[in-house]
Parts: C-alpha cells; sequence; structure tokens
C-alpha cells in the first residue's frame, strides 16, 4: 500500500511512469533505466528545478502553486477527473462526515421504480438504498454492504460479472475519485482490501482516477442467465451520494430478462 503521508508524491510518480518520452515532445528510443519520464525530464516540461519536483516526489514539498499543478497536469497528459485529483491532493481538506440518510423522496422513487434496479451509495461504496431488482439484479447489493468489498471479497461476484476486471479497475478508479484521500474511512478501506486481495492491491497503486458516468455492465445471472444492462449515475444528496439506474433497450432480449427478474424478485420464495 501506498504511504498515505505521501499520496502526492505516489499520484505523480505512477503518473509519471505513463508518459513515453516522445509524448512530450522528448527523443524516444535508447535505454532508459525508468519506465516513462524522468524525474529531470518533468522538471524541465513544467517549468520547475529538479530539485522542487524531487522534493514534491518525496513528500518533502506539499503546497506546490496553482501554476504548478498545471503545468504538472500538461507534462503527464492528466485528464480532468486527474487534474482535480491532483489539486485535492496537493491542497487536503478533510471532507465533513455526510449523514447515512437517504432523503423521502428520493426513497419514494426508488420505490416507485419497480422494474428498474436503482442503487444509493456513498462516497465510499457503502450501499444506502437499493430497491427490490436492484438486490435481485445483483445479490451483493443489500443494505449496509460495500460494493468495493463485494467485488474483490466475495467470490460470486467474478462469476456474475464476466467483464469482472474491467469492472474492478473501474470501480477502484470511481473510488480514488470520491472519497476524502486523506480521510481515515479511506484508509482503513484501502488497508483492508489491501491486505485482503493481491488484486486490489494491484489496482489501488496504478492510481487510477475515473468520474462515475455512464456505461455498460455485462451479467451471467444465476436465475436469468446472461443479460447487458446501460446504466446512468448522478449525483444526489447534495453530490455526497451517488444514484445508479440500470435500464435496458425497451423489446429487447436483454429486457425481457431483466422483467423476469423482476417477476421473480416480487415472487414469494
Amino acid at each position: 500500500m501506498a504511504c498515505v503521508d505521501n499520496l502526492l508524491g505516489d499520484f505523480l510518480r505512477a503518473h509519471r511512469s505513463r508518459v513515453r518520452p516522445e509524448e512530450a515532445g522528448l527523443p524516444g528510443g535508447g535505454r532508459r533505466r525508468v519506465p516513462g519520464l524522468r524525474r529531470d525530464e518533468v522538471a524541465v516540461l513544467a517549468g520547475v528545478s529538479t530539485d522542487y519536483y524531487i522534493r514534491l516526489e518525496q513528500g518533502r514539498e506539499r503546497r506546490p502553486s496553482a501554476e504548478v499543478l498545471a503545468a504538472l497536469g500538461r507534462v503527464l497528459r492528466l485528464d480532468a477527473a486527474e487534474s482535480a485529483h491532483l489539486r485535492r491532493l496537493a491542497t487536503p481538506r478533510r471532507d465533513p462526515e455526510q449523514p447515512e440518510r437517504v432523503g423521502a423522496g428520493l426513497l419514494r422513487l426508488l420505490d416507485v421504480w419497480r422494474d428498474t434496479p436503482a442503487i444509493v451509495q456513498d462516497r465510499y461504496g457503502d450501499v444506502l438504498a437499493a430497491n427490490p431488482l436492484a438486490v435481485a439484479i445483483h445479490p451483493g447489493v443489500a443494505r449496509r454492504s460495500n460494493l468495493i468489498r463485494v467485488m474483490f471479497l466475495e467470490p460470486d461476484a467474478r462469476t456474475l460479472f464476466p467483464d469482472w476486471e474491467d469492472l474492478a479497475r473501474q470501480s477502484v478508479a470511481w473510488l480514488r475519485a470520491d472519497a476524502d484521500p486523506a480521510g481515515p474511512r479511506l484508509a482503513a478501506l484501502v488497508g483492508e482490501l489491501t491486505a485482503r486481495s493481491p488484486d486490489f492491491a494491484r489496482m489501488w497503486s496504478r492510481q487510477d482516477v475515473r468520474l462515475r458516468s455512464t456505461g455498460r455492465k455485462r451479467f451471467a445471472h444465476p436465475v436469468v442467465g446472461a443479460f447487458t444492462v446501460d446504466y446512468e449515475t448522478m449525483r444526489v444528496g447534495g453530490g455526497e451520494h451517488t444514484l445508479t439506474v440500470y435500464h435496458t433497450a425497451p423489446g429487447s432480449p436483454d429486457a425481457d430478462a431483466l422483467a423476469l427478474l423482476a417477476s421473480h424478485a416480487v415472487t414469494p420464495a
């Protein structure tokens, strides 16, 4: 696990290793002792001294200016989500603990969406609310469960999701983008998963950052077999919670599978 005291340096080091010299306008080829850019190359391209950049990576300099951060973002080819995360690491602030309550209006909406799986979770992957069809489509979705733990620690997850590797990497990148990087909740979750899952440790060390948005998810469901859903995510609860809604094209085999699963979800065992 990366040292929690040097989150900024860990992030810079990981992303420096991904930039090929030719992508930065430098001569490529030849024998290089490190993958990606060297520290002195990053420093020159960003317009700072090599000593200053080394201190950033080593955690001895923790307050780079906005101009330096912008320059580093350009050199390291960071996208908008990665650049925002870089700024959070450089200007740490403790996010206040948010009440784990979902508004009554949103709960009613989830209840009305009986044919549409919907889940509300917090920034750390804890499930705050889910309607019955969401529980049926993904048995790991239960009140108070954590979807990151389910993904990495429940053996059934690898069977349920044929694209487990991709989905697991997305979940790790979402966690890094959403959670308070210096907060105790994230440190505890990352520490637990790193100790219990080599796959999580490998993916967390990549320093990937990704905002939740839209996508597709394939299921190999034990009840209705294979089907695919699209999903949309949006911020709710003042931006502290995430609502994920699954949907399918009307009249498609995927919609039929979801309808069958909905029927199964409301049928008494």
